[in-house]
């Protein structure tokens, strides 16, 4: 139960307002603001004007104008290693130079715990966050987000400070993503509650929307609470959220106000049918929350094999992968992306520097 929203500055309320709308638009790729804030209600604005306009340059945000001349284009991202093999640090950084400098509009890391008892060895991945903190260091333009982040494994409001901190390190350039988490494994080694996950994920998800938003918050839930919380220093412009999720309970809590929603490879069969079923049912979920359904991107992983692969990921074996030259891959993504994909963050097997500098190849063709 919300015992109180909490106050928050009108001034600030309204340059919020400003920067996730200019933010937003960019994500979205649209040419049209929509602000909606307390004191200054709703109001459309070409974003050229807005653009030109005189708001101060912290309110604006750091936008990436190319974005917005691209509206047909499939946005392609790439997952950088998580367990598939251990990968040192300077490894990751070779890589995602290597994503950057060949066109990918996005680099993505796991978040988890640990991996046993799956028929495989005992691993684990670096932590999330802080590979996040670093690789927005050491790239200057890519996109960069966990996929997703576990809204259970740490209190909704550390999470939301732990998102704001990396907007500031990669200059605007985070898309916080947020599940439910799914690995009984990890959550039981490392003490993290399991029960109760979809209802845990919804109040996390308030905290941390609204937190991250500008506001002051004091929520009292049956899993979460704060008490006039607030983040400080505030977020220059607060990151999209994007849900990675099927299960409708989360779908309907986050869609009412997410911008964007990713599904993994194997939970739509790596098919364009497949991923237009599932489209569909979340264009459906976003109606009955009130919304357009293009108010919110569409995302998936997608699982690519090259040289032989699989062998790192044998659990996918039943998963049609793409595969074959750049080109063919190329055009394995634009029929997903007539079936509504809107950005491709590729999972690979294997995932090298090597596979990153090749796929470069399928980025261009896509581009042509």
């Amino acid at each position: 139960m919300d015992v109180g929203h909490g106050g928050v500055d009108p001034a600030v309320a309204v340059a919020v307002a400003v920067a996730k709308a200019v933010a937003v638009a960019a994500y979205r790729k649209l040419d049209t603001l929509v602000l909606d804030t307390p004191s200054t209600g709703t109001c459309m604005a070409g974003l050229a004007s807005c653009m030109a306009r005189s708001e101060p340059e912290w309110a604006i945000g750091r936008i990436y104008p190319a974005e917005m001349n691209t509206a047909s284009r499939l946005r392609v991202g790439v997952q950088l290693p998580e367990v598939e093999r251990p990968v040192p640090w300077p490894e990751y950084v070779d890589m995602a130079r290597a994503a950057e400098e060949v066109g990918f509009d996005s680099i993505w890391v796991g978040d988890h715990l640990l991996y046993r008892d799956d028929g495989r060895h005992e691993r684990g991945p670096w932590d999330a966050w802080s590979l996040l903190g670093a690789l927005a260091a050491v790239t200057d333009h890519v996109r960069l987000g966990p996929l997703v982040a576990c809204a259970g494994f740490c209190p909704a409001g550390l999470l939301a400070r732990k998102a704001a901190a990396i907007q500031e390190i990669s200059g605007g350039r985070l898309v916080l993503g947020l599940g439910a988490g799914w690995n009984e494994t990890e959550f039981r080694a490392f003490g993290v509650h399991f029960d109760h996950r979809a209802s845990r994920f919804i109040e996390s998800f308030e905290i941390i929307r609204r937190l991250l938003a500008g506001e002051r918050v004091t929520f009292e839930g049956r899993f979460e609470r704060v008490r006039d919380a607030v983040l400080l220093p505030r977020p220059v412009t607060p990151p999209p959220l994007m849900v990675g999720s099927t299960g409708e309970r989360v779908l309907r809590a986050a869609l009412a106000h997410a911008d964007a929603w990713n599904i993994w490879y194997d939970w739509y069969g790596n098919t364009p049918e497949g991923f237009a079923r599932e489209n569909e049912r979340v264009s459906q979920l976003i109606r009955d929350a009130g919304r357009e359904p293009s108010d919110v991107v569409r995302t998936a992983t997608v699982f690519v094999t090259l040289e032989g692969g699989r062998q790192d990921r044998p659990h996918t074996d039943d998963v049609p992968a793409l595969t074959g030259s750049p080109s063919n891959i190329a055009s394995g993504l634009a029929a997903l992306a007539a079936a509504g994909l809107q950005e491709a963050i590729l999972v690979v097997s294997p995932i090298t520097e090597r596979t990153i500098r090749t796929l470069g190849d399928t980025v261009k063709a896509l581009r042509r």
